[in-house]
């Protein structure tokens, strides 16, 4: 008997649980017997090799939100515009003084930084496994939901930060080659396929919570990662004595608590 879900049920599976219907389930394990040296985390589609290539020809490609997740996952949640509110982790990372860069570099050598900065970040998310959002203008956000990342996506989302300010050279002799703020905050939040059905749809997160994190990377100096009070006890790192800070966001009466890195 065909099994019905709801669009919440879906996506709840996609994002807490990262599983599909169970008929894309079972075609999971055909997919897994298949010899790949990569293949999408959720589906088991190979990326690799003569049965890659073969999944290429049939549309089946590395998705453009998560390169570890396949078009076909990606086509399945765009097919049902919806979402969920779960738990997750926020990474927004910002380049700061865009403006004054902008204004001493010529157009194309400000492009060209601005393309290592977004090719820098997206290859650090996407090999922790988030959910990339946003390339937009001086800043990239990024996603970690426990269906993809596991239960311990608070840590996951801390450390891609960490990764992300070694990889734009903060720690190196001759300092960072691009002056970068990052935020992490961790809460609850929609996340889903904002859209139209046959129309443009994005998949993205919304909420108080999504709004924390992109002020807390809008707040972070160069070369500092604010991590939110809530993600700090989720992460269970010891990450030694850290300053603190009480935060007033644009457009929240209350403040936050946040531990810079």
């Amino acid at each position: 008997m065909k099994q019905k879900y709801s669009v919440e049920e879906l996506w709840r599976m996609l994002m807490e649980e990262g599983k599909t219907t169970m008929g894309r389930r079972r075609l999971a394990h055909f997919y897994a017997l298949l010899p790949s040296s990569t293949r999408c985390r959720i589906c088991k589609v190979p990326f690799t090799g003569l049965t890659g290539q073969f999944m290429h020809f049939l549309g089946k490609n590395p998705s453009r939100i998560n390169p570890h997740l396949c078009s076909a996952c990606d086509a399945f949640a765009r097919a049902n515009p919806g979402g969920v509110e779960i738990r997750l982790s926020m990474l927004f990372a910002d380049i700061r003084d865009s403006t004054s860069l902008a204004e001493c570099l010529n157009p194309a050598e400000f492009v060209k930084l601005i393309d290592r900065f977004f090719t820098t970040s997206t290859d650090i998310l996407s090999q922790t496994d988030a959910i990339i959002d946003k390339l937009a203008g001086d800043q990239v956000s990024g996603y970690y939901v426990p269906g993809l990342v596991g239960p311990n996506y608070a840590r996951v989302a801390v450390r891609a930060a960490q990764a992300l300010r070694r990889a734009t050279g903060y720690g190196d002799p001759d300092g960072p080659w691009i002056p970068v703020g990052i935020g992490v905050h961790t809460g609850e939040a929609f996340i889903g396929a904002v859209g139209t059905r046959g129309g443009i749809t994005d998949i993205t997160a919304l909420g108080d919570a999504v709004n924390i994190a992109a002020r807390l990377g809008a707040n972070a100096r160069p070369g500092e990662i604010l991590v939110s009070q809530e993600t700090y006890s989720e992460t269970g790192l010891d990450l030694g004595e850290l300053e603190q800070r009480e935060l007033a966001l644009k457009g929240r009466s209350k403040s936050v608590l946040v531990y810079v890195l």
